[in-house]
């Protein structure tokens, strides 16, 4: 198995070219485990991106509905998670997560009398199903007399999440609301822990292999024993081969690719841009985008042509226009641009827009 082999096979885990066909938001986000979403609007991109013919007004519901849910989870970031999922995982990697947190828990003056008071305020501040914003919330907080400048209600709140107090609730317009994880997702029974261990590490490998330990060891926060652990316990759910020297893990093969060219315009935390570390070359196999100068400032979407980085995009639209400007590495085949087109229509069509492309070459690349 060459890099080729290896990125061909991963963008079909990761539900870009080939892998199941799913059929909701909900299922899409519990394929992955978790899905990076800490800017809301392009994370509901990356969900219809995978569901051909969904709208971003059917992801919205969905989300609203609480078939998935966005909370701190594996890192200290948002992640789209389902119900099902969101009180094992949390149990997992929480405590792995406060502690990456704990000097900034310091430095925002917040100890464990500061945060045992905010929860009792966010829990009755929340009771009966209530659905409060952050800027609420922070009312409540700081009317009580405790820390709220700077950074300290994001970590009061980013600490409630992971101990399983809070999740997000439904929109209120354009802002943001939490609401009591128990409102939202019934209780269950508390998995065993070397079960929830194996299912993550079964989870990544199959949604974003071929991967190694260390990528996961990135995505996850969970330490290179704990993963050694979980691929013992998941036995033949995973496939091992070594590459270069290199051990890689994933799940059964998915389902071949389409035929080249073919172009996807991915918001820059795509779960194929942002979840591996060890290997994240491997989007990149050429070194064009490394040989980008230092300092070049570039939109942060990402444009992969059959898998490979070759340039960037940003949008903006008017009241019926999508307009996407791609900046490449290098000036694209008849074939190409055509791909890129049609990508730019799914993203048109999930906005409700019509597109509009405008491509240029970035001065120095290549």
């Amino acid at each position: 198995m060459g890099v080729s082999l290896i990125a061909e096979r991963r963008l079909a885990s990761v539900l870009l070219a080939g892998g199941p066909q799913l059929g909701t938001p909900a299922e899409v986000v519990r394929w992955f485990g978790a899905v990076q979403a800490q800017d809301f609007g392009p994370a509901k991109w990356s969900l219809g991106e995978r569901l051909p013919g969904t709208g971003d007004a059917e992801v919205q519901r969905a989300f609203d509905a609480g078939e998935f849910l966005r909370t701190h989870v594996l890192r200290p970031t948002w992640h789209f998670v389902t119900p099902d999922d969101i009180r094992w995982m949390l149990r997992l990697t929480g405590p792995r997560v406060h502690a990456t947190n704990a000097y900034y828990y310091r430095q925002s003056g917040l100890d464990d009398a500061v945060f045992a008071k905010a929860h009792d305020l966010l829990a009755e501040a929340l009771a009966g199903g209530a659905h409060r914003t952050r800027k609420e919330l922070a009312g409540v907080i700081g009317g009580a007399g405790l820390p709220t400048a700077g950074f300290a209600m994001a970590y009061i709140l980013m600490h409630a999440e992971l101990d399983g107090l809070i999740c997000s609730g439904a929109m209120r317009g354009k802002q943001h609301t939490y609401a009591l994880l128990d409102s939202r997702v019934p209780p269950a029974p508390e998995r065993d822990p070397d079960s929830a261990l194996a299912e993550l590490v079964t989870r990544y490998f199959t949604s974003h292999g071929p991967a190694t330990a260390k990528d996961l060891r990135w995505w996850s926060s969970l330490t290179l024993t704990d993963i050694a652990r979980g691929v013992a316990l998941a036995g033949d759910r995973l496939r091992h081969e070594v590459v270069d020297g290199v051990s890689y893990w994933s799940g059964p093969p998915a389902a071949a690719r389409p035929r080249s060219p073919m172009a996807h315009l991915v918001q820059g935390y795509d779960e194929y841009v942002v979840a591996f570390a060890e290997s994240k070359w491997v989007l990149d196999a050429s070194g064009a985008a490394r040989a980008v100068p230092a300092g070049t400032l570039v939109p942060n979407g990402v444009l992969l042509l059959d898998g490979q980085v070759a340039g960037h995009w940003r949008r903006s639209s008017t009241r019926d226009t999508l307009l996407v400007e791609a900046l490449l590495y290098r000036a694209l085949t008849p074939p190409e641009s055509a791909a890129l087109d049609a990508a730019a229509a799914r993203q048109a069509a999930f906005l409700g827009l019509r597109p509009s492309v405008a491509t240029s070459v970035l001065d120095g690349a290549g």
